[in-house]
């Protein structure tokens, strides 16, 4: 997994050479589906599936096994730096990708040809190489009217501690052979189903370096403005041992277990496309795949807990769905809830990642065979069901509802419990969708659908808060009964006591500035702060001084307040407990403070 250290241009420049120029999707069929210029016909199956039925052929279908030798084989090649051998058979970027590439093919002569391998071919200078391929594989949708692309990706390339050593061991068994085989796995297996978006598979090479291929990709995407719908990237995704530097927000202590949680790691918060992908990732793993499970039983029906993250990555840390998401693709990022260090890799450094000893395993009874697994194949497998569920169910959803207005907003109580109410118009009447409001997590609080023919909803018994966030989702009902949800539209913003969307009345007495509660709170390393200030007032500076009880400043982060809601993300580490108060300054006066609590 790359350092975000590595982005400083000084670093960036000793590693790699100009920008990234002369992209080349080898395959021609596979260029041709990617801009959507192909016959549907030509790699028709042919017969009706619905989504729920793919998705539980597909978790019929993953194999723990073959997972395991897809890392076995990465292993064995040693080095898989994006700088190093390229002409071997056996070691180097270049015999590992040739491995994929074929293992693609192999895919496609199973399924007569419908999926297409292919490499993007760039130029860049990175480690002395000029020349680079990502190896494709692309699964050509049935509905070109309508021509969308589903990315699932994950890096192959590997380190050490320096970023071009091409002769160290850099078996990278967890950082990255895990999220590689995860993508090939799902090529195999997804591969036997058609769905009315396009897939493509897509495994990276130069992430370490400064996530150069997955860079050069979203370039070219944002160019030939090719209709990516969402992108799942897989990084750091199969172990379970928590190491001693573990990057925050993670693990609890030194060789702690987790195999039942994932990270949805995603930019944003207030109205951010790449949350609402995390939210919807978790709604369907929660009502598609979760079920599932619960009936077909065994390793892959064990529960997860699926967490959406307030940060894009890692504290420090960074992965290819990040120039996605600078290119203006929903993108996120799926991580283990534990990982085995951060990568520094500086004096008294014990932990794997980045290091020779990120290895399949260990050897216990001397036998010379692992038999004590660092990647739990099993934990990875469902790791693996979740991107396919959540791929499956976006590439059958109907569209997002059209702009939803919220039109009134009002508390009531009963007994001593007060909950705020909300109506909400639905310019997509027609269809029945499902309304979902958040207030203080990154999560959704309640959700209720409206159907057909009604153009206002009514959202009761929502928990009170100073802000809330209300979404909805279109829901198309499939022959089998399915209730298929449409990815989530942008967020509205309520303040409490308000009617309608980001506006404050024109003659109020009342501060043009509105300091909102922290979102999580608690929360473990970061949470968001955010500031709603006024329609009529102008754009100005502003600062939050984050202090102990005892008024001890421990940060002091700058803000740029214009009309309507301003957010920062502050990171206050991991590893500490505590309450804080939080204090906007505008102008030198303070504006109002809140307090937050760091919880463990």
């Amino acid at each position: 997994m790359n350092r975000l250290l590595l982005f400083a241009s000084v670093i960036t420049l000793s590693l790699s050479g100009f920008a990234q120029s002369n992209f080349v999707v080898t395959s021609a069929a596979a260029n041709s589906v990617l801009h959507g210029a192909f016959d549907p016909a030509a790699y028709a199956l042919g017969g009706t599936a619905s989504p729920r039925s793919i998705s539980a052929a597909i978790y019929q279908d993953l194999n723990a096994d073959s997972l395991k030798a897809y890392i076995v084989q990465l292993a064995s090649f040693e080095n898989r730096n994006t700088g190093s051998d390229t002409l071997s058979s056996t070691r180097g970027i270049g015999a590992a990708r040739r491995w994929v590439y074929q293992s693609f093919q192999r895919f496609s002569s199973q399924q007569n040809g419908r999926l297409i391998p292919s490499y993007f071919q760039f130029d860049q200078g990175i480690c002395g190489m000029g020349q680079h391929r990502n190896i494709l594989a692309v699964l050509p949708g049935t509905d070109t009217a309508n021509h969308q692309i589903i990315l699932i990706e994950g890096h192959m390339d590997s380190r050490c501690d320096t970023p071009c050593d091409t002769a160290c061991l850099a078996e990278g068994v967890e950082d990255n052979a895990s999220g590689t085989a995860l993508v090939m796995e799902l090529a195999r297996i997804m591969s036997s189903h058609e769905y009315p978006a396009t897939l493509v598979f897509m495994v990276t090479i130069g992430e370490e370096q400064g996530l150069y291929g997955a860079g050069a990709f979203a370039q070219y995407c944002d160019q030939e403005d090719l209709p990516i719908t969402a992108v799942f990237n897989n990084d750091v995704i199969g172990g379970i041992i928590c190491g001693q530097t573990s990057s925050a927000p993670s693990c609890p202590g030194v060789n702690a277990i987790d195999s039942t949680q994932v990270r949805l790691f995603s930019a944003g918060s207030f109205n951010s496309a790449h949350k609402q992908l995390a939210r919807y990732v978790k709604l369907q793993y929660e009502e598609e795949l979760s079920p599932i499970g619960a009936v077909q039983g065994g390793w892959k029906g064990v529960p997860m807990q699926v967490s959406v993250m307030a940060a894009e990555d890692r504290t420090g840390r960074g992965g290819d769905h990040i120039p996605f998401r600078q290119r203006g693709f929903s993108a996120i990022r799926f991580t283990s809830a534990n990982e085995h260090g951060n990568a520094s890799n500086g004096p008294g450094y014990t932990d794997r990642q980045h290091t020779s000893d990120d290895v399949l395993g260990a050897d216990t009874n001397g036998d010379g065979e692992v038999d004590s697994f660092y990647v739990d194949f099993h934990y990875l497998g469902r790791n693996a069901l979740t991107n396919a569920n959540a791929a499956v169910m976006a590439a059958y959803a109907p569209a997002p509802p059209c702009d939803l207005q919220v039109v009134d907003s009002w508390t009531s109580t009963s007994g001593s419990t007060t909950t705020a109410n909300f109506e909400v118009f639905n310019c997509s009447y027609e269809q029945e969708i499902r309304v979902m409001v958040r207030t203080a997590s990154t999560e959704f609080d309640t959700m209720t659908v409206a159907q057909p023919s009604a153009p206002n909803t009514f959202v009761r018994g929502v928990p009170t808060a100073n802000v809330y966030f209300i979404s909805a989702c279109s829901v198309r009902t499939l022959p089998d009964g399915q209730k298929l949800e449409s990815l989530f539209s942008e967020e509205k913003m309520v303040l409490a006591g308000q009617i309608g969307l980001e506006e404050d009345p024109a003659e109020s007495d009342a501060s043009p500035f509105e300091l909102m509660q922290n979102r999580p709170n608690p929360f473990d390393e970061s949470t968001w702060i955010g500031v709603h200030v006024a329609a009529n007032q102008s754009k100005t500076k502003g600062e939050l001084a984050i202090t102990d009880l005892e008024g001890r400043l421990i940060e002091l982060i700058p803000i740029t307040l214009e009309p309507g809601m301003n957010e920062v993300l502050y990171r206050h580490g991991y590893g500490q407990v505590g309450t804080f108060q939080y204090t906007l300054r505008v102008e030198g006066q303070s504006v109002g403070s809140k307090r937050m609590i760091f919880a463990n």
